[in-house]
C-alpha cells in the first residue's frame, strides 16, 4: 500500500527582488508591495496560499523590504482609529488578514543570487518537509486557487509538483519548458525540464507559471549547486538533478486560468484590469471609462 503524502503545511515567497523594471516607483516601495487594486501583488498571492489551506508562509526578503512584514503585522494605531471611528468594516478586514502568532516567518538573502538561492535560505524554517513555493510576480486568476489544484494533485500522487501553462510555440525560449508525458492531461508525469531552450528545441510548448511543490531534498542540491544562467544558482537546475533520484517524481499540474506577469508592465497593467473587472463593485464603471478612453 502506498503512504500517503505528507501534507503541504507551509509556503516560501521569495521577495527580495529590486524590481528595477518599475523604477522610480520601487525606489521606496517594493514591487511586491504595488498594488493590484486595491491589494498589494504579495497579498493576493498569499490569499490564494490559505485558500489552499497553507498554515505557515515564509518570505525570503532583503534590504529595504521591511514594509512587508509591517504589512503582515498587527497596525495597532491604525486600527485603534477604525475603532474609534465606527469603521468596523474596514477593522474586520485588516484583522483578518494578518496572519497568527507564529504563522509568518521572515528570513534575509543578503546577496542576489537568483531563485535557488532564494528557496536554500528559507532550508531551515521548512526543516523536513514538502513545502509549496510560490513566485509573487506571477498572479494565477481563476475561479480555483492554482495552489489549490496542485496540492489536490499531489495528495494524489506524492512527489514534485510544478504549475505549467501553454504558450505559443514561437516563444518557448523565453521560458523555462518542461516535456510531459500527455501534453494535454491536466496532471501528467514530467519527462525533461529545461530552462529557456533554444528556438526550435523545446520538449514541448508548456512553460512553468511560478508555483512549485517540492520535496525537502531539494535543499541539499542547492547547498552544492554551482551558479548557472546569469551567474546564479538556478532553481532548475536542482530540480534536473533531482528527478533523476529514485522517489522524486515531477509531476506537471496544468493551470486553465489567466497568469499575469506582474514584473513586466504590460502584465501589471493587464492584472489590474482583469481583477477590477472580476469585481461587481468596479466593474460598470470601469467599463464605462474604458469606453470613454477607446
Amino acid at each position: 500500500m502506498t503512504a500517503k503524502p505528507r501534507p503541504i503545511r507551509k509556503a516560501v515567497f521569495p521577495v527580495a527582488g529590486l524590481g528595477t523594471r518599475f523604477l522610480p516607483a520601487t525606489k521606496a516601495v517594493p514591487k511586491e508591495m504595488l498594488t493590484v487594486v486595491d491589494r498589494p501583488v504579495i497579498q493576493h498571492v498569499v490569499d490564494e496560499a490559505k485558500a489552499a489551506g497553507i498554515e505557515h508562509f515564509i518570505f525570503v526578503t532583503g534590504r529595504n523590504k521591511g514594509v512587508i512584514e509591517d504589512h503582515f503585522d498587527t497596525a495597532f494605531e491604525l486600527e485603534r482609529t477604525l475603532a474609534d471611528r465606527g469603521k468596523r468594516a474596514e477593522l474586520e478586514a485588516l484583522q483578518r488578514e494578518v496572519p497568527g502568532a507564529g504563522q509568518a516567518s521572515f528570513t534575509r538573502q543578503q546577496a542576489p543570487l537568483g531563485l535557488g538561492h532564494a528557496v536554500w535560505c528559507a532550508r531551515d524554517i521548512v526543516g523536513d518537509e514538502p513545502f509549496a513555493l510560490l513566485l509573487p510576480d506571477m498572479l494565477h486568476h481563476a475561479n480555483r486557487p492554482c495552489l489549490a489544484e496542485m496540492i489536490e494533485a499531489y495528495n494524489q500522487h506524492g512527489g514534485n509538483h510544478i504549475a505549467v501553462a501553454p504558450v505559443p510555440e514561437d516563444q518557448t525560449h523565453q521560458y523555462g519548458i518542461v516535456g510531459v508525458e500527455t501534453r494535454d492531461a491536466k496532471v501528467s508525469r514530467i519527462t525533461s525540464m529545461v530552462e529557456k531552450p533554444p528556438r526550435g528545441t523545446a520538449p514541448s510548448n508548456l512553460h512553468i507559471t511560478g508555483r512549485y511543490i517540492l520535496q525537502p531534498e531539494i535543499f541539499d542540491l542547492l547547498q552544492t549547486q554551482e551558479r548557472g544562467a546569469g551567474g546564479e544558482i538556478q532553481l532548475t537546475d536542482s530540480m534536473i538533478t533531482m528527478a533523476k533520484q529514485p522517489g522524486q517524481a515531477f509531476h506537471a499540474v496544468r493551470f486553465d486560468g489567466a497568469i499575469y506577469d506582474c514584473g513586466s508592465k504590460i502584465g501589471f497593467l493587464m492584472a489590474n484590469l482583469a481583477y477590477a473587472m472580476a469585481r461587481d463593485d468596479l466593474a460598470p464603471l470601469l467599463k464605462a471609462e474604458i469606453r470613454k478612453l477607446m
